[in-house]
């Protein structure tokens, strides 16, 4: 790429945009424009989009044709920008690109709404169908977070392997170890013992499989239960009624603590104080909690299918997404056996350090450097 190459970069992916946009930043001779789906803006932004994301619930629900409406504002707003100046590239890192007459690189983080229709509301799904494969075709390379999105990718859609770069995703500087003494005043704000719970987190909708962590987490000994209440951390998602009705009961008795969505400098310190990480989803593109948690060097039980296995690698507990037995013995010997616990926080240390941002934004550099070459 020349000097002051100049990047267009939609930024409606909060935490992957943030960090890898905050790389791009720092390299020489890169001039990078944010798209904020509103509007545009040379200052990178940790909320993109502000009042207009606040809003989204609130139209899906009462405006019809909701997302249709805001493709064709984000459209109109786009193209004006593109017009006031010239671009060498566009990166998409949030799967919908928008028209652009030039070089494009996606990123396509995972293909859920295909695999599992059933976990996404009806309208996401609709207009993934109807807007994705006309940007994945327009594409000059697509990235994806793991190996197991490229084989998705080729698979479903037939695109050549040469076309995708699998990029490892990284992990924030806030997850690390912390000691009890570092924990103590977020924990005790929660009534929780460093060391004395299980974690489980993601949004509350059935992909997430939260409802295994449940059944397995029923199936422990009543004295472990007592020692180590499980903690759901995530925003509530969809489908979720008959896993509402499930916690409702264990909340009641205080075995099971639902604390909603946390500012991620809270989350961090509860990955840090927490026995394990419960992380049962059955399909991940990446996977990023499991990876955070190896970081603050908290052991990782997770289900062995999409891309879970690459991020977590020998570090971790493998089980079947559907076996709630196996779950609940990996529990109970997570409780009991501290020397094969303290064995898997060394290792997990050891892989989070392997997976960095300042990894990733290197290699989306070499893509975009490989598409400046032939363009």
């Amino acid at each position: 790429m020349h000097a002051s190459s100049g990047i267009l970069f939609n930024h409606e992916s909060p935490r992957y945009g943030y960090q890898l946009a905050t790389g791009l930043m720092a390299q020489e001779g890169l001039e990078v424009d944010y798209f904020y789906g509103a509007f545009w803006d040379k200052q990178l932004r940790d909320s993109p989009s502000g009042a207009l994301a606040a809003s989204l619930p609130w139209l899906r629900r009462h405006v019809p044709y909701s997302y249709e409406l805001r493709r064709w504002l984000q459209n109109s707003r786009f193209h004006h920008g593109v017009k006031l100046r010239k671009f060498d590239l566009y990166h998409e890192p949030n799967i919908l690109a928008l028209g652009f007459d030039g070089p494009t690189v996606i990123t396509v983080h995972d293909l859920s709404w295909i695999r599992h229709p059933e976990a996404h509301p009806v309208e996401r799904v609709k207009a993934m169908n109807r807007y994705f494969e006309s940007g994945l075709r327009r594409a000059a390379a697509l990235i994806t977070d793991s190996a197991f999105v490229k084989q998705e990718l080729i698979e479903v859609f037939g695109i050549k392997p040469n076309l995708i770069f699998p990029i490892a995703l990284g992990v924030d500087a806030q997850f690390k170890p912390l000691s009890p003494t570092q924990t103590q005043e977020v924990l005790s704000r929660h009534q929780l013992l460093h060391g004395n719970y299980f974690l489980a987190v993601g949004t509350l909708e059935p992909r997430k499989n939260l409802s295994l962590a449940l059944k397995a987490y029923l199936q422990l000994p009543t004295a472990i239960r007592e020692r180590n209440p499980l903690v759901l951390i995530g925003m509530k998602g969809w489908h979720t009624t008959a896993l509402e009705q499930l916690i409702e009961s264990l909340v009641r008795n205080g075995q099971v603590r639902q604390l909603g969505y946390l500012a991620r400098a809270d989350l961090a310190v509860l990955m840090a104080g927490a026995l394990a990480l419960v992380y049962p989803s059955v399909y991940e593109g990446f996977g990023l909690p499991p990876l955070e948690a190896m970081a603050c060097a908290t052991p990782v039980i997770c289900a062995n299918s999409s891309s879970l296995p690459e991020v977590v690698g020998e570090s971790g507990v493998l089980i079947d997404p559907h076996d709630d037995q196996a779950l609940a013995n990996a529990m109970v010997r997570m409780s009991e056996d501290r020397h094969w616990r303290a064995g898997l926080a060394c290792l997990a240390i050891e892989r989070a350090a392997s997976l960095t941002w300042t990894r990733c934004v290197e290699k989306t550099m070499a893509v975009y450097r490989s598409i400046a070459s032939v363009h």
